[in-house]
């Protein structure tokens, strides 16, 4: 059980990392620095404080508190980094450290208490907290990118009034256990 608990989340956290990186994709470079006002933030903001967190949280994740001392949560809130090459660089050393971090866990593992803020969590909790902030970020992106790309927006997923052409391919596969991203 725990085993397929782990197998789901890493195709869980390779899903939103999939859909930042297509929908940035649809971003023209200039506009990855792009805010709604400045009260807002851009995705390259967005990106710098993920994989802030990510590097954060999954350093030593097993055995030093997820808040590290060496993290100043607050820059990653201020323009940084600067073109594409720049930001995917960044997003990719973040995304692998969770990713390395996570695909080393084992089953036996997943009960332990790890820190965050000195707040204790089960591995299971603190990797939930992580899925479910990460997704919140990611949705930020897509809603960024849609804005920017307005009607020149490649939908990441079903289209708006294609519902039913997905539904009909979906039903006409054989029921069997899959993963919703395994046909992605």
């Amino acid at each position: 059980m725990m085993n397929t608990y782990l197998e789901s989340l890493i195709k869980q956290f390779n899903y939103y990392k999939m859909l930042g990186e297509k929908a940035m994709d649809q971003v023209p470079e200039e506009k990855l620095s792009w805010q709604y006002n400045e009260n807002s933030n851009s995705i390259a903001i967005i990106v710098n404080h993920l994989v802030g967190n990510m590097l954060s949280r999954f350093t030593d994740f097993l055995t030093a508190d997820g808040e590290k001392p060496w993290r100043n949560r607050d820059t990653e809130f201020e323009e940084s980094l600067s073109g594409r090459t720049e930001l995917m660089a960044h997003w990719h050393k973040g995304w692998q450290c969770l990713l390395t971090t996570v695909e080393q866990l084992t089953a036996d593992q997943l009960q332990a208490i790890v820190y965050i803020r000195n707040d204790g969590h089960t591995v299971i909790e603190a990797l939930n907290r992580q899925l479910a902030h990460y997704a919140y970020h990611i949705g930020q992106i897509v809603y960024i990118a849609k804005m920017v790309r307005d009607n020149d927006w490649q939908s990441l997923s079903i289209p708006r009034h294609k519902s039913s052409n997905y539904n009909t391919r979906k039903f006409a596969q054989e029921k069997g256990k899959r993963h919703f991203t395994d046909d992605l």
